[in-house]
């Protein structure tokens, strides 16, 4: 039985249509999903649309429509664009569910029997686009939507003052239960400078939490008190859970808790303070790692409508093709960290790494397998310099590609992949199997034999990032779907079977035709 390994990105807020963040994080997500596949494991991953709360009430309102209609319409969007990135995710989750809002009333009850529930009033600061509240010595003073000074969120967010009637969680009850929980488990919070924030945060001092809303009623009714609605972080990380069937213990529940959540920085604080909180006091466990990766940012700035830079990653998957978008957002930022993307840069990575570099070597070596063998391949007797060449590219697929992968080095790990492409193209070069053809046809066999297979190792290694290409490249070199986890990475005799069904190479597709920026950019 295979290892079960759980993955989630944040579900995301449909208040209007994805951004690029949306798709770096879920990008991220089902490579990491992908690999864990190819790893052997028994992977589920999850996805979503987060669709209460009162940002997505006033949205609707402002645009004449039920909050349900324009959660039908965004969520579709959010759909249409993972579908065209080639996310590969088991379940698609939104919290207007049925099930979700069962799953969210079973948590809500367990906290209750706990004891941590209890109803009174709460005066304070609370942001809608953030959907949090705040204390007033976490606010800061800065020029507001109409250039004025005025109170904001850390975030830099509007601020209002909110009095209502709420229940509230004892979240000041589980200090002491968080602080242990991340000095036991240092990993819990990832990357490390994440935990220290979080650790700093806890030891400040934590206030019990108002987790119902009175003044809308667009979420999850809170039970037993119908005229409130549960506050949106209860509802929407509820839905780690209630995508596995939560409170029922059914054939979905093998893969909690949950492996890695996978989440932006900015909302560490609920996934790693609330939501454990929240856990603790229902008696359900606590997923084994959280980790919040950085911004993408364009041209060093973060995307805003004000500023007019918000790009449509629908645009930019047509523009340059999904799976060289997927290796940039991969190769280009180290992963944690924040990063910058612009369609130069795009095109710059894509042209050189994919273009220039891993789509030349597959196209000129099967291109002279198909020309000059027949596309007849033959037993293989490799030299020293052949040897040495497989070695090279073993080392980098075996291990250096996927020691980095399960560590979320990706950029690292593709590093290790490219260094091994390199040194082909230099074999290549070195070999001149063109030269050889006149003067030594033999060993010309034997170079393109080498480069042959060792194409199919760095194909099978890279599968997580760019599937599309990579897959196909599989194809023409022969090797059946079944043929392509990272354990067969350790067949030595897949080559003596595959040359034993007289399979021939075909004349190839260019994998990676080269990009050339848009005219707008040009003009730039």
């Amino acid at each position: 039985m295979a290892d079960p390994y759980y993955i989630t990105t944040a579900i995301h807020y449909p208040n209007g249509k994805p951004h690029i963040g949306h798709a770096y994080e879920t990008v991220a997500a089902d490579v990491i999903a992908r690999f864990q596949r190819l790893m052997g494991r028994d992977v589920r991953f999850q996805t979503g649309t987060d669709e209460h709360g009162l940002k997505m009430a006033r949205k609707a309102e402002e645009q004449g429509k039920t909050p349900r209609a324009l959660a039908d319409e965004m969520s579709g969007h959010f759909r249409d664009l993972f579908d065209r990135l080639n996310i590969s995710y088991d379940r698609y989750i939104r919290t207007t569910e049925p099930e979700h809002h069962t799953a969210s009333q079973a948590l809500w009850r367990a906290m209750e029997a706990n004891g941590d529930l209890y109803l009174d009033r709460y005066e304070g600061w609370y942001s809608v686009r953030d959907e949090a509240f705040y204390d007033e010595k976490e606010l800061i003073v800065g020029p507001g939507e109409n250039g004025a000074e005025e109170k904001l969120s850390p975030q830099g967010t509007p601020v209002e003052w909110t009095v209502e009637e709420s229940w509230f969680f004892r979240l000041s009850a589980y200090q002491d239960r968080l602080l242990d929980l991340y000095n036991s488990q240092p990993d819990f919070i990832q990357p490390g400078s994440r935990r220290n924030e979080v650790m700093r945060f806890v030891e400040g001092g934590l206030r019990d939490l108002s987790v119902s809303r009175t003044s809308f009623d667009w979420g999850v009714k809170v039970p037993g008190a119908e005229d409130h609605v549960m506050y949106v972080w209860v509802d929407a990380l509820t839905n780690y859970i209630s995508g596995l069937g939560y409170p029922e213990e059914g054939a979905e529940w093998k893969y909690w808790p949950a492996d890695l959540p996978l989440i932006g920085k900015d909302i560490v604080r609920f996934h790693t303070v609330y939501w454990p909180a929240f856990l603790m006091s229902a008696g359900v466990a606590l997923p084994k790692q959280v980790y919040g990766h950085g911004f993408l940012l364009n041209r060093g700035q973060k995307e805003s409508k004000s500023l007019g830079n918000v790009t449509d990653p629908m645009v930019l998957a047509d523009q340059f093709g999904v799976d060289a978008l997927r290796y940039f957002l991969m190769r280009e930022i180290a992963f944690g960290q924040d990063g910058s993307y612009s369609p130069e840069a795009i095109v710059t990575r894509a042209n050189a790494e994919l273009a220039n570099s891993f789509g030349n070597l597959a196209q000129r070596t099967l291109s002279m397998i198909a020309k000059n063998l027949d596309g007849d391949l033959g037993a293989y007797e490799p030299s020293g310099d052949d040897k040495a060449l497989l070695t090279t590219v073993q080392d980098a697929c075996r291990d250096g590609l996927p020691d980095q992968f399960e560590k979320l080095a990706f950029s690292v790990g593709i590093d290790a992949w490219m260094k091994a492409v390199y040194a082909c193209n230099q074999y290549v070069d070195e070999q001149a199997p063109w030269a050889l053809k006149k003067t030594d046809p033999d060993r010309m066999r034997t170079v393109l034999q080498t480069l042959f297979i060792a194409l199919r190792d760095l194909a099978i290694a890279i599968q997580p990032v760019i599937p599309e290409k990579a897959g196909h490249l599989l194809t023409m070199l022969g090797i059946a779907e079944s043929a392509r986890s990272y354990k067969e990475l350790a067949d030595e005799g897949w080559y003596g079977a595959l040359i034993a069904t007289g399979y021939r190479v075909p004349k190839p597709d260019p994998l990676f035709p080269r990009l050339e920026l848009p005219e707008a950019e040009e003009a730039n």
